[in-house]
């Protein structure tokens, strides 16, 4: 088996390279010892597999996700590797090239988005680069897939290891001395490969953290026994000036001018107006509410609503007459009708809503415009001790606060880390879309985009003040640097956005089909029974009894619905299920009987509350288990849960008691 390794700084439409040689014939596992992501995958037809690493700007590890790079070369010996680089931003991405053409292993220099090179009227030579550096150089623009073809092709036809020779640099006279001793001593001693003694020299030199690590693990004498004298002698900026002096000659030999385009240009206006500080945040907002009106008024709205005509009128009339034709028991169909079609297709008819949301966010993915609401964030997340980067994080959220709390680990800062991922939760999941679309349809049919968008927005300054909290708590007083790429804007692809809305929105749909399929039979089973058996009439179940129970403790928040109370119970299971759960519990599968029968138990303050309440209590099952996985904590874990409780009451508590006053 031939392994080829993908490897490049973040944002150089590195994964994107990986999902078209792959095909999408690709898998996702664990690194060993850590909970980061392993994506492998197979080129069809072929016996390669390709590895695809975390983006990294250097092989000297800040992250979990970086030390996973560097890990691997000390460890594993690929075939070939893939250098994915950004040909728009090749200086700083060749600094990364050059440490890994140290190594002396067979390397690909992919110079990836050549199309924004050209628009910034430019080219690179690709036989002065393979001149200068050693290896070959292939040019591809992963988004139009110009030249992944002839890339594919070239790997799928790799049958054994390339030969390669290390590239070496003109280093000062002292740098060189010290890596040749420190090398032939590790080849003596160690009976070590010669270019891989000397790779791990330089990046020892280097303060190469991991390469540090792996020598003190190893009892490499000849590296730590000069350990002070390498540092006090400056090596590390000797070295990176000597890199850097090579890049700019490379690319000064490598560079050929050609006609620009006012596309370079076009951007720099834009990000003018985007990222302005004062104008920023408005348009971000903006940019927002345009997408809930899309998603909740102009176009989800319409669709979810042909939808459900079709759920709860024709497939839920047919399956009862069915059933009832060939005999079934009244349990049988109560729940067949009752229970499977009123909840699990509950929440399918939600699925127009949620796929509009995604489109929108995957639109502006691909056009470039997250990587700089990051940016407008930035100031906002400084203010609470944190940077954009945590944003990031926290947008990921708006999907699935599981794959957000994962985005985390990017943050160098365990502190920093750590409170991204305890605020996450806060941040409003698609999941509570389909409850979220059922409350503002009953109680603010003329304002749901508006409604949808402050619950969302709620959630955002609840979690900056939280984080605001943490950072005194655990007294932060410096936040890491954020390095952040502005691609050029794009005109968007349908088959990105395509493929980026289903990727998220796949979730849902399994997820309606798994944990609300069973959530929806548990809950049915609690509807239809009591203590003397099957109960016709919910109110007299174990379900109506346990909402009775709890609601002295909820009135004060304005719910009182004892089918509402019910639900929330299942929401810890999975917020869909709290929808679906309704849907079960008044015995419907037609979304506007359920709004209707809302509508007569409470009022549009308690409505909001209610909507308050859903946004900030008890993480899912699934949130409070990543929550474990990454802060291998069980106190924080059991905080994050307890901590969201008393928010989300104290907050429904203020806006149900505020808002009565007015009504």
């Amino acid at each position: 088996m031939t392994t080829v390794a993908l490897l490049g700084n973040p944002n150089t439409g590195k994964t994107t390279i990986f999902n078209s040689l792959t095909d999408k014939y690709a898998y996702v596992g664990n690194w060993t010892g850590v909970t980061v992501e392993k994506k492998l995958g197979q080129i069809k037809d072929s016996a390669v597999t390709l590895v695809d690493l975390p983006g990294v700007y250097s092989l000297n590890p800040l992250t979990k996700d970086e030390a996973i790079v560097t890990s691997y070369l000390l460890n594993d010996h690929p075939d070939l590797i893939l250098n994915v680089t950004n040909a728009g931003q090749l200086k700083r991405n060749l600094l990364l090239t050059i440490e890994v053409l140290e190594l002396g292993a067979p390397v690909i220099l992919n110079l990836n988005m050549i199309d924004d090179l050209k628009r910034q009227g430019k080219y690179y030579d690709p036989k002065v680069l393979e001149e200068w550096l050693g290896c070959e150089v292939k040019t591809t623009n992963a988004r139009s897939h110009e030249g992944v073809a002839a890339l594919k092709a070239e790997l799928a036809s790799l049958k054994e290891r390339r030969q390669a020779k290390p590239l070496l640099l003109d280093y000062p006279p002292m740098v060189k001395q010290a890596i040749r001793q420190a090398t032939e001593a590790l080849v003596k001693d160690y009976d070590m490969d010669h270019d891989y003694a000397q790779w791990l020299s330089i990046q020892y030199i280097n303060k190469n953290k991991a390469v540090r690590r792996f020598a003190l693990f190893r009892d490499l004498t000849p590296l730590r026994s000069q350990e002070k004298y390498y540092d006090a002698q400056n090596f590390e900026d000797q070295i990176f000036n000597t890199r850097f002096a090579f890049i700019e000659k490379l690319l000064g030999a490598a560079s050929q001018p050609i006609a620009s385009t006012s596309k370079v240009e076009m951007t720099s206006k834009i990000d003018r107006i985007v990222t302005n500080p004062v104008l920023g945040l408005p348009i971000f907002a903006g940019i927002f509410f345009l997408i809930f009106k899309l998603s909740f008024d102009w176009v989800g709205t319409p669709l979810s609503d042909m939808l459900d005509g079709f759920i709860s009128g024709p497939l839920s009339t047919t399956a009862d007459q069915v059933l009832t034709a060939a005999g079934a028991l009244p349990v049988l169909r109560s729940l067949i009708v009752d229970g499977l079609i009123a909840g699990v297709g509950g929440i399918l008819v939600f699925i127009p809503q949620i796929f509009v949301l995604f489109a929108c966010i995957s639109l502006l993915e691909d056009s470039g415009y997250m990587a700089r609401a990051a940016l407008v964030t930035d100031r906002i997340m400084q203010f609470i001790g944190l940077n954009g980067k945590s944003f990031i994080p926290l947008i990921i959220g708006f999907g699935c606060n599981v794959t957000g709390i994962m985005a985390a680990r990017t943050i160098e800062q365990p502190k920093e880390r750590l409170i991204t991922t305890l605020i996450s939760p806060f941040m409003s999941c698609s999941a509570r879309l389909p409850v979220y679309s059922l409350v503002v349809a009953a109680f603010f049919p003329k304002h749901q985009a508006l409604i949808v968008l402050s619950v969302y927005f709620l959630g955002i300054i609840v979690a900056l003040l939280v984080a605001k909290g943490y950072q005194l708590y655990f007294g932060v007083t410096d936040s890491s640097v954020f390095i952040v790429e502005l691609p050029q804007y794009h005109l968007p692809r349908f088959d990105v956005i395509w493929h980026g809305t289903w990727d998220k929105g796949k979730g849902f749909v399994k997820k309606a089909g798994t944990v609300i399929f069973a959530g929806t039979v548990i809950i049915w089973l609690l509807a239809s029974f009591g203590p003397h058996g099957f109960v016709t009439n919910s109110s007299h179940s174990f379900a109506a009894s346990l909402g009775h129970l709890l609601v002295p403790f909820l009135a004060p928040v304005g719910i009182t619905q004892w089918q509402t109370i019910a639900a929330l119970f299942t929401g810890v299971l999975a917020k869909e299920a709290i929808t679906s759960s309704m849907m079960v519990m008044f015995h419907t599968s037609s979304q506007a009987v359920l709004i209707s029968a809302l509508g007569q138990f409470i009022n549009p303050v308690a409505a909001y509350a209610l909507l308050v309440f859903i946004l900030l209590y008890a993480p899912c099952f699934a949130t409070l288990g990543t929550i474990k996985q990454e802060t291998g904590s069980t106190k924080w874990t059991i905080w994050s849960l307890v901590s969201s409780l008393i928010i989300a009451y104290g907050l429904a508590w203020l806006i149900y008691t505020v808002g009565s006053l007015f009504i």
